[in-house]
């Protein structure tokens, strides 16, 4: 009888040795805190340079770690842009190499589960319930669809079962709900897990409400339109007549813009608050020091630039994404103009937590970029829309094609000298734009794209308009 009380204390002790490793291998892996927003433009945080905008809790942040002034989403596959980018932020995966539902393939917060993560989101999901009920195993307050207004939302308590009930008016202001749902959620986070949280918030996205208080901070009249603003787009891109170019009446004229650049910074200016609060809970909860915070949105927007209002086209208004990474390993105050995707941080997260990122995974790792801003992990991105635009952009030029209803149109920019993609070179530099067309088509190999540019047809509209 004592042989076997002393092997059962040898196995106890070897059990409660491995705990002690495990809790030992937990408290060295950082947290992960990602705040995703919706239709934000990549120049509309103070800090980088905007000095319009107010954006103090942005500020803070990007002070706290790195600034990426260049990262890019891959583009769409319907005029819901976001769907896609949301696919490829889930999944890592090249827009070729995934489907806008997500059945099989593995999913960044469950890679963290499996690590032994506690994972919860709250907010939009725009990519089916039963892949949120793959992707995550706890959550709050949460928004299925694409589009509503802030202030009467329809949400649903998040189900594990994948089974959501129908969507009910929320009680607050769709920012209010989710930052705050946020900050609850780390106050009260299992204090023996690391965690990956999740707040997909639905601003800046139409239609814009934010507080008149907020609305107030500024004055149409003084807002700048950008060098790029036109009163209608030079030529037919394809989309010229769908849902969001509809938001203002054609020719633009810059009053109405400006009320539109109104409302649209103040969202960005009171999601900024809801922002802080997070990061204050954050503070409160001791882990700070220990948590990836990243800061992102799933496309930008137009808003008058080049004539246009949405996100469906690939100039950099539109294709271009705030990116801020802040935490342990992160250089403080830094800002990498490196070329980066949204679909990177997957990769990345799970090279700073220390786990092997899933077979399938395209994105690269942006861990040197947080070390040293002057690395790089790529010379160039490419960027597609439906089955009649696409695009390549290296660090100093960008090629665009596009073939509506039998028309091709190609782009060149130099964006070294006009960031404003103002100046069409195509016609100039016949041999860049072929360089840069062997580029893209090597790019389609990569990514999965099927669409065969060498056929006068390819751009065949098809695809469909959400």
């Amino acid at each position: 009888m004592s042989s076997r009380r002393g092997f059962l204390a040898q196995v106890g002790a070897g059990v409660l040795a491995g705990v002690g490793r495990t809790r030992a291998v937990d408290a060295q892996r950082p947290n992960v805190l990602l705040i995703f927003t919706d239709d934000q433009r990549y120049d509309t945080i103070a800090a980088l340079g905007n000095p319009q905008i107010q954006t103090p809790q942005l500020d803070r942040l990007a002070a706290r770690g790195t600034a990426f002034t260049h990262a890019f989403i891959q583009g769409g596959t319907s005029g819901a842009v976001c769907v896609a980018s949301r696919m490829m932020l889930m999944t890592g995966r090249w827009i070729g190499h995934c489907r806008e539902h997500l059945p099989d393939e593995p999913l960044w917060p469950a890679t963290f589960a499996a690590a032994g993560y506690d994972t919860w989101m709250c907010g939009k999901w725009h990519n089916g319930a039963p892949s949120l009920a793959r992707a995550f195993r706890g959550g709050g307050p949460v928004f299925l669809g694409g589009m509503g207004r802030a202030d009467r939302l329809p949400v649903t308590d998040f189900a594990p079962d994948g089974k959501f009930a129908k969507g009910r008016p929320a009680e607050a202001h769709a920012t209010d709900l989710f930052c705050d749902a946020t900050v609850d959620y780390l106050r009260r986070r299992p204090a023996d897990k690391p965690f990956f949280a999740y707040c997909a918030l639905t601003a800046p996205h139409d239609p814009r409400l934010a507080p008149e208080a907020v609305r107030n901070l500024y004055d149409p009249a003084k807002l700048d339109l950008g060098a790029s603003f036109l009163p209608e787009h030079p030529f037919d891109n394809g989309e010229l007549r769908i849902r969001d170019e509809l938001l203002a009446p054609f020719p633009r004229t810059a009053p109405v813009i400006r009320e539109h650049l109104r409302d649209y910074y103040a969202c960005i200016s009171y999601l900024d608050r809801g922002v802080g609060r997070i990061l204050d809970a954050l503070d409160a909860s001791g882990q700070a020091d220990r948590t990836l915070v990243i800061f992102t949105g799933d496309n930008g927007l137009a808003l008058g630039r080049h004539g246009l209002m949405g996100k469906q086209n690939l100039y950099d208004h539109s294709v271009r994404v705030p990116l801020l990474i802040a935490g342990p390993g992160v250089a403080k105050g830094a800002r990498c103009s490196a070329l980066a995707y949204l679909n990177d941080l997957f990769a990345t997260t799970c090279a700073q937590a220390g786990l092997a990122t899933p077979a399938g995974v395209d994105g690269a790792s942006l861990a040197p970029l947080l070390r040293d801003a002057g690395a790089k992990v790529r010379d160039s991105v490419f960027l597609a829309y439906r089955d009649f635009m696409r695009g390549v952009r290296t660090e100093r030029h960008k090629l665009v094609l596009l073939n509506v209803k039998g028309t091709l149109t190609t782009q060149l920019f130099d964006l070294r000298e006009d960031p404003w993609e103002l100046r069409n070179l195509a016609a100039e530099q016949p041999a860049r734009v072929k360089e840069l067309t062997a580029l893209l088509v090597d790019w389609q190999r990569r990514a999965g794209d099927t669409l065969d540019l060498s056929q006068p047809d390819w751009g065949r509209r098809g695809g469909k308009q959400a």
